[in-house]
C-alpha cells in the first residue's frame, strides 16, 4: 500500500525518481526496525513529499568538512519525536538517506573501519584498529558517538570515547598522542541546531585526504542498509568502549603552551578578554589555557552553558557579529580589550576589538590572520629563530580564498606563503609532509631518529626549517586557524591563546589593535575581502547549484560588471601545481582575476546548501589616504558583488546561463 502510493507520487511528479529508489532500499529491508517503518508511514500518509524528497532525493555524502545533515526534520514524525518535549532531543533522528541518523552514522562507521582495517594489513601493522570518538553538545551527538564506539568494538577495533563534550581540535591532537589509527568527532561546526555532523580522521591526526577519504566513501557506498539493521534491533549493539581518562585532558592542554611564542610578554602585560563558548565545548579547554597564562578572562554566563538549541543566538557562528553581542556587552561593562567566540566544537574563533572611544568592531578571519602572522613572524625574527639565511624555509600556510594579505606578509618576512585547496585538511597534509621530510633527511644525515612530540617547541622549529619547512601558521579566512604542529586541524583553544599574545605585544607597545591593522593596511596596500552566499535549499537547491556552477564552464564570465576577466583557472581540471611544485587536487572551484587587481573565487559548499562567492579587493601600498583608499576598494568590491548576485540568479531561473 505504501509503496504504491509512493509510485503513484512519483507518476504526478509529485516525488523524485532519485528519492523514490532510495526509499524503496528501507522498504526492502527484511523485518525493519518499527521506528523506521512508522516513521516513513507516517509520512506518506500525510503526502508530505516535499520533505520525503529532501530527506531521500540523495545519499548523504563526504564534503569539504565530512559528512553534515540534518538530524532533525523539517517536519518530525510522532515516532521520531516519541515524546520529547519543545526543544529537547528526539527519541529517534529524522530517517532518510540524506540525512545524519543512526543508519547513516554506523554505516560511515563502518566503512571508515574497514578502510582502516585494510590499511593496518597492507602496512603489515599486526595491531587492531584503535580510534578516538569525540563529539559537541548538539542533538543526538552523545548517542551517534557511543553508536561510533560500541559499532567499532563490534567490529573488532578499539574504541576510546571521552567522558563528554570535547573540542574538535583536542580529538585531532588525541588521534596522534593515543597513536589511534582513526578518529572520528560528531559535529556540524557552526551550521544551525537542527544539523550534526560526522567528522572522520585518520592517523595523522587530521581529516581524511586521498586515498583515504575516495576509499570510506567507495566503502560508504557499497554497505547495504541490511549490514546496518541488525545493530539498531534491541540488544544488537552492546556499548563496548573505552573511557578515556582525565590525563588526556591533560596533555592536550599541555600541549596548547606551543600557541604561544613568548610567554612573558602575556604576564608582564596581561590582555583583559571576554570569551564565549556559545553554549558549545569552547571553555572546556580555552579559558583554562587563557588563565594560565595570566590573561584576565570574563565569561558570558548566559553562553557558558551547554545547549543544543543555542537559544540566545539565531546562528552559533562566531563569524557572525550576532553571536558576539552578549560577549560586547560585557566587555564594555568590564572594559575588556577584545572579545573571543566559538563555535560549537572550538575549531574556529571570531573575535571583535575595542577601538578608540571604546566602540567594538568584529573583525573578519582574514585580517585575524594577519595579525596573528605580522606578530608571529616579527617575534620569531626576534627570537632570531628566523634570521638571514633560513627565513625562506619558514612558510604561512593558506587557502586560495583567504587573503592574498597573507603573502605579501610573507614576502616582507622572507617567508613563503602556499596556496591550498579549501577545507583545512589540506594544510594539515602539508604540515605532515614537512615534517615527515624533516625526520627523513636528518636521519640519512646525521643518523639521528626524532621524536617530534617530545621534541621542544623551538628545538622543532629548528629541525623543521633546517630540514624542510617550518609552518609559522596555517589560516582560512572562514576564521580557523592553527599556531602550532602537534594538532592537525584548525584550533580554536590554541587561535584564543595566539591572539592573547598578539593583544599583549600591542598593549606593551601601547598600540590599540584596529589602528594597527591600519598600519599594516598603510604598508601592504589596504585589503578587503567579502563572501556573498546563496542558498538552494533541499532536493531542488542541490540541482539548482550544480547546475549553476556548471553554467560558468558552459558559458564562462568574460566581464563581472565594468572588470574584465583577464585570466581564469577552473581547478577541476588536472595540472595545476602549488608553491611547493606539488599537483593540487582538483576541486570544484573557479578562480578569476580582473583587471583592476581584484579576484573572485565561485564554489559550491562541501557542507551547506549553499553556492560561495569570495571577493578580494586591494588598493595600493602607503596610500596618500587611507580612507579614500578603504572606500574605493569597498565601492568596487560591492559594485562586483551586486553584479554576481544578479547574475547568479538569472542564471539560476534559467538553470543555465544566459546568453
Amino acid at each position: 500500500m505504501i509503496l504504491e502510493k509512493l509510485h503513484e507520487a512519483q507518476n504526478d511528479s509529485l516525488l523524485l525518481s532519485s528519492a523514490l529508489d532510495n526509499l524503496k532500499e528501507f522498504f526492502d529491508i527484511d523485518s525493519p526496525p518499527e521506528w523506521i517503518v512508522n516513521s516513513l508511514t507516517e509520512l506518506v500518509e500525510r503526502a508530505e513529499w516535499e520533505e520525503l524528497n529532501d530527506r531521500f532525493h540523495k545519499q548523504l555524502s563526504f564534503g569539504t568538512g565530512g559528512m553534515r545533515g540534518r538530524t532533525i526534520g523539517k517536519i518530525l514524525t510522532d515516532t521520531e519525536k516519541g515524546g520529547a518535549g519543545d526543544g529537547q532531543t528526539p527519541k529517534f533522528a529524522a530517517v532518510g538517506s540524506n540525512t545524519l541518523n543512526e543508519i547513516t552514522v554506523l554505516r560511515a562507521t563502518k566503512a571508515l573501519y574497514q578502510y582502516t582495517q585494510k590499511w593496518i594489513s597492507d602496512q603489515g601493522i599486526l595491531e587492531c584498529p584503535r580510534i578516538v570518538i569525540a563529539h559537541d553538545v548538539r542533538h543526538f551527538s552523545d548517542k551517534f558517538a557511543k553508536l561510533v564506539a560500541s559499532a567499532w568494538s563490534d567490529l573488532g577495533g578499539f574504541a576510546m570515547l571521552f567522558d563528554g563534550p570535547r573540542s574538535t581540535p583536542q580529538l585531532s591532537y588525541t588521534v596522534r598522542n593515543r597513536y589511534a589509527h582513526a578518529g572520528v568527532v560528531i559535529t556540524a561546526s557552526h551550521n544551525p541546531s537542527h544539523d550534526n555532523g560526522f567528522k572522520a580522521y585518520f592517523n595523522d591526526g587530521g581529516q581524511l585526504v586521498p586515498p583515504h577519504d575516495k576509499e570510506v566513501v567507495r566503502n560508504y557506498s557499497s554497505i547495504p542498509l541490511s549490514e546496518i539493521i541488525p545493530w539498531l534491533e534491541e540488544g544488537g549493539l552492546p556499548e563496548v568502549f573505552e573511557i578515556l581518562p582525565h590525563s588526556d585532558d591533560m596533555s592536550y592542554q599541555a600541549a596548547l603552551e606551543d600557541a604561544v611564542l613568548d610567554p612573558e610578554i602575556i604576564k608582564d602585560n596581561p590582555p583583559k578578554v571576554v570569551f564565549t563558548p556559545i553554549h558549545g565545548t569552547g571553555a572546556i579547554s580555552a579559558v583554562p589555557a587563557l588563565w594560565d597564562h595570566g590573561v584576565e578572562v570574563a565569561l558570558v554566563d548566559e553562553q557558558n552553558n551547554q545547549d543544543p538549541n543555542f537559544p540566545t543566538v539565531q546562528s552559533p557562528n562566531p563569524e557572525n557579529p550576532e553571536a558576539l553581542e552578549m560577549g560586547i556587552r560585557v566587555a564594555k561593562k568590564t572594559k575588556s580589550d577584545a572579545v573571543i567566540g566559538s563555535d560549537p566544537d572550538c575549531d574556529r574563533i571570531g573575535v571583535a576589538l575595542r577601538g578608540e572611544g571604546g566602540k567594538f568592531t568584529c573583525i573578519s578571519g582574514n585580517q585575524i590572520a594577519c595579525l596573528m602572522a605580522e606578530y608571529r613572524l616579527t617575534a620569531l625574527r626576534k627570537k632570531q629563530i628566523i634570521k638571514e639565511g633560513n627565513a625562506s624555509s619558514f612558510a604561512l600556510l593558506k587557502t586560495f580564498v583567504t587573503t592574498p594579505m597573507l603573502a605579501k606578509i610573507a614576502q616582507t618576512h622572507g617567508a613563503r606563503c602556499i596556496n591550498t585547496p579549501t577545507g583545512f585538511k589540506w594544510m594539515a597534509e602539508k604540515i605532515g609532509k614537512y615534517e615527515e621530510q624533516a625526520l627523513l633527511k636528518i636521519k640519512e644525515s646525521e643518523g639521528i631518529a626524532v621524536d617530534m612530540d617530545e621534541t621542544e617547541l623551538f628545538s622543532r622549529m629548528e629541525i623543521l626549517s633546517r630540514y624542510s619547512t617550518c609552518v609559522v601558521l596555517s589560516a582560512e579566512e572562514s576564521y580557523g586557524f592553527l599556531p602550532l604542529d602537534l594538532v592537525r586541524d584548525k584550533d580554536g583553544n590554541a587561535s584564543s591563546l595566539a591572539l592573547a599574545e598578539v593583544l599583549a605585544f600591542l598593549g606593551a607597545n601601547k598600540k590599540n589593535p584596529l589602528l594597527y591593522l591600519d598600519e599594516l593596511y598603510k604598508k601592504y596596500g589596504y585589503h578587503q575581502e567579502t563572501t556573498k552566499n546563496i542558498y538552494f535549499e533541499g532536493a531542488e537547491g542541490s540541482a539548482i547549484i550544480e547546475a549553476l556552477t556548471q553554467s560558468y564552464r558552459d558559458n564562462p564570465l568574460r566581464s563581472i560588471g565594468e572588470f574584465v576577466v583577464s585570466s581564469s583557472k577552473d581547478f577541476l581540471e588536472k595540472g595545476f601545481l602549488d608553491e611547493d611544485e606539488e599537483v593540487l587536487v582538483e576541486q570544484n572551484f573557479i578562480l578569476l582575476s580582473l583587471d583592476n587587481g581584484f579576484n573572485v573565487a565561485i564554489r559550491p559548499s562541501g557542507t551547506e546548501p549553499k553556492i560561495k562567492y569570495y571577493l578580494f579587493g586591494c588598493g595600493d601600498p602607503n596610500p596618500a589616504d587611507l580612507n579614500e583608499s578603504k572606500a574605493q576598494v569597498g565601492a568596487q568590491l560591492e559594485e562586483i558583488g551586486t553584479w554576481l548576485v544578479d547574475d547568479a540568479h538569472e542564471r539560476a531561473r534559467n538553470k543555465k546561463a544566459p546568453a
